[in-house]
């Protein structure tokens, strides 16, 4: 039971990186605003699509290659991802004068256990 609740979150939550890297490349003045970064143009532009698209993409697909495979190696790229970011967020606070994001941090620590637990107990190869 507790590994069907398992995949199924953490395949929703791949999904759904998938999905944000899928909007990223598709519309991406819709959703910058949203993640509060203004929509830039010429190659900041050209950096935000890429590399978010990048970084949504591919977390999303770890996620879902490590519940597909059934191979715990698949887990540590998006628990790596999301936990640097989570330090970034951090860092950003403390040296650069930004925002303390709770709620990111908090989802992408969230997640990141998640991916951990699951890599010791969902696993059926190392």
């Amino acid at each position: 039971m507790i590994n069907t609740a398992l995949k199924i979150v953490l395949g929703l939550a791949g999904t759904l990186f998938l999905f944000n890297g899928v909007r990223w490349l598709v519309v991406p003045g819709e959703i910058a605003p949203a993640v509060g970064l203004p929509v830039a143009e010429g190659l900041g532009l050209s950096t935000l699509v890429g590399d978010l698209a990048s970084f949504f993409m591919a977390m999303g697909s770890f996620v879902l290659i490590a519940l597909i495979t059934e191979r715990r190696t698949w887990y540590y790229p998006p628990i790596m991802m999301l936990t640097i970011t989570a330090l970034g967020r951090i860092v950003a606070w403390l040296l650069h004068d930004a925002t303390l994001a709770v709620g990111p941090i908090r989802v992408e620590v969230v997640v990141a256990l998640l991916l951990f637990f699951a890599s010791r107990r969902l696993p059926k190869e190392a």
